[in-house]
């Protein structure tokens, strides 16, 4: 048997499609939501979900939450004087879920679909596949979260040429999927968002307001002392849509702090998170083809689309009202639980067809030739581009650069930029060539990506037909997505001099961006130009760099109006 299962950063649940449609699963206390939080009690016992949540208001050192954030870094937890990786508590919540799913359906649970957020990485989702398989599950297909979320509704709410928008907000990642709905075809037409912006983040805001109006520093409070202040900003939040005061209470240093919060102050202070939301709503129109007035529903998923200043937000940006008939908090498992019974090949739904894209670039390391004949390394060329219909399978013919060439290495990159080095390495594979004039001899590098979000590399030696291929599985990553991100912040637009001067770097970090935003010839046109500039200022000449400038911001203005 096979179930859906939402492992959510706040709260997970469980589905099964029985009697013709998809039902939620209750848990061992009777509600269907599970909270995604593990704690080590005094006799070493793991608890889960709500009695976890428990003992970490009162022994915080014990329990750990939020850790799908840390999905597939290798980071650890430590619980007492137990250390688990995010892997470790994600598999014992899903064990948790498997275990009162076999409860309530008297019979043994082996098998599941699970949900990722859209943008989760290859790294993310091989790691929730590994901690469904230490659960005790063979995970049959991962799902990304908006997709479940469009399918348990457009299932039941069927209207020939449908254009969707799902807008995820969950406790700890955002997500933006388009998608259409064709007779009995769900087309997913692109994904964005942000693996670090959640409900949490809504919540924070709430704690730094009340830190700030007692002129309190958040480093001198204890851990219990942290943890009581983020339970009463979780409830102030809460009570924007649930009624009530919108108070924050904390004793602290023995002292008790009010702050009576208003909803508007909220909202002003909230104006950062809600930017950060317009970056992906922007690029997956933009790579969908899709215009913000040609979609026909917006569809809010997660708890956080709850807060009247999501609400207020979301009706102001898509200019229409979301809807409110499907509940934001179990769309996404009822939409497992119906790919589960699709992947059963059930009668009552097996019409469906369900296409899915690949969320983020995947390509390789190359080198350029400069204007000056020499080869310059660290170039990103893509591969399968983000949102590009899977499963799909993509060649690209590389060529020698030296004379006598006997290897060529093929890096596995996944990312935006067009250097290869702020993007992330999955793997690397190496290739023997004949020794020959440069440009001589080639590879074909093809990239084969499947629905469960697998890559396969296989590398051929044109000439001698000799071939390596991998299954890229993202197990060399031994980083954080912070730690990523740090590096990728620290190493983006830095270029040597004279790449330092101010105006030059100014319009080079803006061709970074708008590379990474743009996908196809769009993106070509783009490196070609920003290549240009870089020779003329390698060049040092004042004229060439004058001219390339003034192509390089024209091309990017005209891109801007017509795909931005």
């Amino acid at each position: 048997m096979i179930i859906g299962i939402d492992l959510g950063t706040t709260n997970s649940l469980a589905a099964i499609f029985m009697n013709g449609k998809p039902q939620l699963i209750p848990n061992r206390v009777g509600d269907y939501l599970t909270k995604s939080v593990v704690a080590i009690d005094d006799n070493g016992e793991v608890l889960v979900g709500e009695l976890a949540w428990e003992r970490m208001q009162r022994y915080p050192d014990t329990a750990s939450s939020v850790f799908k954030r840390s999905m597939g870094s290798g980071k650890k937890f430590r619980l007492g004087n137990k250390e688990f990786t995010a892997e470790d508590l994600s598999a014992l919540v899903l064990k948790y879920l498997k275990e009162d799913a076999e409860t309530y359906l008297g019979q043994q649970v082996t098998e599941a679909v699970i949900s990722v957020p859209a943008y989760f990485n290859d790294v993310r989702r091989r790691a929730v596949k590994r901690a469904g398989e230490l659960a005790g599950l063979k995970v049959e297909r991962i799902i990304s979260e908006p997709t479940a979320a469009a399918i348990s509704y457009g299932i039941y709410h069927r209207k020939d040429n449908t254009k969707f928008l799902v807008f995820d907000l969950g406790g700890g990642t955002f997500d933006i999927s388009v998608l259409e709905l064709c007779g009995n075809i769900i087309e997913v037409r692109a994904v964005a968002g942000d693996n670090f912006l959640g409900g949490e983040d809504f919540t924070r805001v709430l704690s730094d307001m009340f830190l700030h109006q007692h002129s309190l520093n958040e480093d001198d409070l204890d851990i219990r002392e942290k943890t009581a202040l983020r339970r009463s900003a979780e409830r102030c939040k809460l009570s924007f849509s649930r009624g009530g005061d919108h108070r924050i209470s904390c004793t602290i240093g023995g002292r008790e702090y009010v702050s009576d919060i208003d909803e508007d102050e909220y909202g002003e202070n909230c104006k950062e998170l809600l930017e950060r939301i317009r970056k992906p709503v922007r690029r997956s129109l933009t790579d969908a083809r899709i215009r913000l007035k040609d979609i026909d529903m917006v569809i809010p998923v997660g708890g956080a689309t709850r807060l009247p200043v999501i609400q207020r937000f979301m009706t102001r940006l898509f200019e229409q009202f979301p809807r409110n008939d499907v509940n934001p908090d179990e769309a996404v498992a009822l939409g497992a639980a119906i790919q589960s019974a699709i992947k059963e090949r059930n009668d009552d739904v097996r019409e469906i067809v369900l296409t899915d894209v690949c969320p983020f670039t995947l390509g390789t390391e190359v080198s350029v030739e400069t204007d000056g004949g020499f080869f310059e390394g660290g170039h990103y060329c893509p591969i399968i581009e983000r949102n590009t219909v899977i499963p799909a399978s993509r060649t690209e013919r590389l060529y020698t650069i030296r004379d006598n060439q006997s290897r060529i290495c093929v890096n596995v990159l996944q990312g935006e930029s067009r250097y290869a080095e702020n993007n992330v390495k999955l793997g690397e594979l190496n290739i023997t060539v004949p020794r020959n004039k440069a440009g001589e001899e080639a590879v074909d590098v093809t990239y084969t990506y499947d629905i469960n979000s697998i890559l396969e590399v296989e590398v051929k030696t044109v000439s001698t037909g000799k071939k390596v291929s991998k299954i890229i599985k993202g197990q060399e990553l031994d980083m954080t997505d912070e730690e990523i991100a740090a590096r990728m912040k620290e190493l983006s637009y830095l270029k040597i001099p004279p790449r330092e001067q101010e105006a030059n770097r100014l319009v080079l970090a803006k061709a970074d961006r708008l590379y990474e935003e743009l996908t196809g010839d769009a993106r070509f046109s783009l490196e070609l130009a920003v290549r240009k500039f870089e020779n003329a200022l390698d060049k040092r000449d004042d004229e060439l760099t004058g001219e390339a400038l003034k192509e390089l911001n024209t091309l990017m203005r005209t891109l801007e109006e017509d795909y931005l």
